[in-house]
């Protein structure tokens, strides 16, 4: 419906007075063209429809030559006005590289590994190939043994930089015995940027986003108010599975299956990809509960920091070092289920302190994950909630 109409109001709506509503929107102008906007909105519903809004059909994208040619410097200078990149230099994806990567999996190039949008079903929902995501393997900087960490991401459909306004970001947590055979890093500076496979595996799934699914355009699928960092390489967490005191955290996913999905049974050292999105995460530092002293009670602060979160949306996303994780366990948790339940009152669902209906604290908005160094007694904590688990496995 390439004609249709539009109309346009002053926002943000929400948070607004009553009379800053009628002053604003029911009595205010178009921002775009300055004309009231309840006489716009009158005549855009009334208003025949043109011969030039009657047309069907159906949208044809051009999805641009299959190559490319020029010097280095003239196609980086291509790809940032194509907007094909994050805006960062890239490694460009000749055709020998691109099939050094695919030889990293069985499946075929040609194959559909899926399909994807902005977001909330907003704008064009697009499909991309295993061959598109070893493109944007090769230009994120990803070596041949990651690709089946990224086709596995790839796979699931999710988008690494959502529409939102709100500035959303996405996550996974990586599991199994290919933590140690791509090298990724689950020691010092876990979730920072410093660590090539875990760098460069963010960053292709944030230019799959982009090139395999119509995201990321500033202005168009791409509405953060603020932006978000994380959207630059997502955030990549490799669990410290060997010095935390609990079961990795895909073996507890795999218990409860995906979304009310059957249980996955995986086992430990199985290679499983889980894929986050949310707020993102922050130190614990920066929470009003939190408290700095010779006595902690970690597993209080955690419970106090959960109480002022949003249960109903992306719930608590926690992310302890294995100092901390080992606090929480000497203190009575030996599972993270019994942490669990002592934090969100699991068994018991009650209204949010706001009374707010239909938000309530259930146990599966609560989640936990080890990684880090033991240096110091730091912990990280945010809003993000697990979406689909894959194994990795499948697509070698």
């Amino acid at each position: 419906m390439p004609g249709i109409r539009v109309q346009y109001f002053r926002g943000p709506v929400w948070a607004k007075t009553r009379e800053q509503l009628k002053k604003q929107i029911v009595e205010g102008n178009n921002p775009i063209t300055g004309r009231p906007v309840m006489q716009e909105l009158v005549e855009n519903l009334t208003k025949p429809l043109t011969a030039e809004e009657m047309k069907t059909g159906e949208l044809q994208r051009d999805t641009g030559p299959a190559t490319y040619t020029g010097t280095a410097a003239e196609l980086q200078e291509l790809f940032l006005e194509k907007r094909y990149t994050d805006f960062l230099p890239i490694i460009l994806p000749t055709e020998e590289r691109v099939n050094e990567m695919l030889k990293a999996t069985s499946h075929d190039p040609d194959e559909q590994l899926g399909s994807m949008n902005p977001g909330s079903e907003a704008g064009e929902t697009w499909t991309y190939t295993v061959k598109t995501a070893a493109i944007n393997a090769v230009m994120a900087g990803a070596k041949p043994e990651y690709f089946p960490v990224i086709l596995a991401i790839g796979s699931a459909g999710m988008t690494a930089v959502n529409v939102s306004d709100n500035g959303f970001t996405a996550g996974a947590v990586i599991n199994g015995n290919i933590r140690d055979e791509i090298g990724l890093n689950y020691d010092v500076g876990a979730v920072g940027p410093y660590a090539h496979a875990n760098t460069t595996i963010g960053r292709a799934w944030g230019l799959l986003s982009i090139n395999g699914g119509n995201c990321g355009k500033v202005g168009t699928t791409y509405m953060g108010t603020v932006g978000n960092p994380m959207n630059a390489i997502s955030i990549i967490i490799a669990e410290n599975e060997e010095n935390s005191p609990w079961e990795p955290f895909s073996v507890r996913r795999g218990r409860v299956g995906s979304f009310g999905g059957p249980p996955a049974n995986y086992e430990k050292g199985e290679n499983v990809v889980t894929l986050l999105n949310g707020w993102g995460i922050l130190s614990a530092a920066n929470w009003k509960v939190n408290r700095w002293g010779p006595d902690m009670d970690y597993p209080q602060i955690i419970k106090d920091i959960y109480d002022q979160q949003s249960p109903g949306l992306f719930g608590t996303f926690v992310v302890l070092s294995p100092p901390i994780a080992d606090f929480v366990r000497d203190a009575g948790y030996d599972t993270v289920e019994k942490l669990t339940q002592f934090v969100t009152d699991a068994g018991a669902a009650k209204p949010t302190p706001k009374g707010g209906p239909g938000f309530f604290r259930m146990g599966n908005n609560f989640h936990v994950v080890v990684t880090g160094a033991s240096n110091n007694n730091y912990w990280m904590i945010g809003g993000m909630m697990p979406s689909r688990s894959i194994r990795i496995d499948d697509w070698r």
